[in-house]
């Protein structure tokens, strides 16, 4: 049976940022769904004070519909999408970036649902709380202040993350090209950036959202590694990919790798669908 490609993709983006890659695997004959999580996609705030010219005052204080969402919010959202993809054969579930860590917690609830969870270059928390693993050695060489250079509101008042990705600072541009597309030209890149919506919830889970062994564990698993990738370094994916075997180390990750910065694979996408259609092969063969 063909099996369905459900997309999670990660901070402030949205299902759009999947609309390159489910043109190539529909090119290769696979079905695909993209996930907007709780207020992403046409859900998500934008503010008149966010269009040109900008009011940055105004654009500090407004409200966002994003406020108030939970990892539980996310988790039940996706849950809901993968009933309904599971009545049309086997589920394959794909996430990205901070999306790994509502496909893990989906894992944990309901593994019923999933035939293989794929990681691209994505959260998979297992010894520690992701923020934890910012103070870890593999995250040493993450720029932690590049969003810091374009915040446009105090987190704590309006209760979300809010950056400014229209902002024409020059810092803050070559801080986001680095950390997000740094192999491609800047013309992909500013077309990438005006993909990203502004606001992002403040919820990444605890120690109970972390893999659990004997739900997210009996699931088979893929991690697409990327070798350019700085704002997940490669040393952290491979850290990932390792604690997640240690914890299920009958059940251990296939394991691929693509030449790519952390959204390259998104914009020129022909490669990872390849890999994405003999994973989905392999998946159905093993079934």
């Amino acid at each position: 049976m063909q099996p369905t490609f459900v997309l999670v993709h990660g901070a402030f983006a949205n299902s759009f940022s999947f609309a390159p890659l489910q043109a190539e695997l529909g090119l290769l004959g696979h079905r695909s769904v993209a996930v907007d999580l709780p207020g992403h996609g046409f859900a998500a705030t934008y503010v008149r004070a966010y269009q040109a010219p900008q009011d940055a005052e105004a654009l500090a204080g407004a409200p966002g519909s994003i406020k108030g969402v939970t990892l539980a919010d996310n988790t039940a959202h996706l849950i809901a999408v993968l009933e309904r993809a599971r009545r049309n054969g086997p589920v394959i579930l794909v996430s990205h970036s901070r999306g790994g860590i509502t496909a893990t917690a989906a894992a944990n609830a309901r593994p019923d649902l999933i035939d293989r969870i794929v990681y691209v270059s994505s959260w998979c928390p297992v010894d520690l709380d992701v923020s934890d693993y910012y103070a870890e050695p593999e995250m040493a060489s993450v720029d932690a202040a590049a969003l810091g250079l374009a915040v446009a509101a105090d987190p704590a008042r309006l209760g979300l993350l809010r950056v400014n990705f229209r902002t024409a600072g020059p810092t803050a541009l070559t801080a986001f090209k680095a950390a997000f597309l740094a192999e491609r030209s800047d013309e992909e890149f500013l077309t990438l950036l005006n993909t990203f919506q502004p606001d992002e919830n403040l919820d990444g889970g605890t120690r109970a959202d972390r893999a659990r062994a004997a739900t997210w564990g009996r699931i088979p698993k893929s991690y697409v590694r990327l070798t350019d990738d700085t704002s997940m370094p490669l040393a952290l994916q491979d850290r990932l990919i390792r604690e997640g075997d240690a914890l299920n180390p009958d059940n251990p990750y296939d394991v691929r790798t693509l030449e790519s910065s952390h959204c390259g694979w998104l914009v020129a996408p022909a490669p990872a669908a390849r890999v994405l259609a003999e994973i989905g092969a392999l998946t159905v063969g093993s079934g």
